[in-house]
C-alpha cells in the first residue's frame, strides 16, 4: 500500500512539473511590469507570473503567522492543564486507596 502511495505522488510531482516547464515555454513575451509608481525591468511573462505567486504564498503565511501562535499557544495551554488536572487525580487516586481498611 505504501508503494501505491509513492507512485501515485511521483506521477502527480511529474505533472506537475511538466506543467510548470509548459507554462514557462509557452509565456516567453518579454514584458515590463508597470507598478503605478516604478517600472520593472522586462522579464518573461512566466517569471512575473510565478514571482506574483511567489509574493502571495510568503504573504499569505506572513497573514496566517498570528493564528498559527495563538493556536500554539493554546495549545500549550491546554497540554499544561491536562497534565495538571492528570496529577491530580493520581493524587486523588492514591490517597482514596489510603483512606479504605
Amino acid at each position: 500500500m505504501r508503494w501505491l502511495k509513492g507512485l501515485i505522488l511521483a506521477i502527480i510531482l511529474l505533472a506537475v512539473l511538466l506543467l510548470g516547464i509548459l507554462f514557462a515555454v509557452n509565456n516567453q513575451q518579454t514584458l515590463p511590469l508597470n507598478l503605478i509608481w516604478v517600472e520593472l525591468p522586462p522579464a518573461s511573462l512566466s517569471v512575473w507570473l510565478l514571482a506574483a505567486l511567489a509574493c502571495g504564498v510568503v504573504l499569505g503565511m506572513l497573514a496566517m503567522t498570528g493564528v498559527y501562535l495563538r493556536l500554539r499557544t493554546m495549545l500549550t495551554r491546554a497540554q499544561r492543564h491536562n497534565q495538571q488536572q492528570r496529577k491530580e487525580l493520581d493524587r486523588l487516586r492514591i490517597q482514596e486507596l489510603k483512606e479504605t481498611p
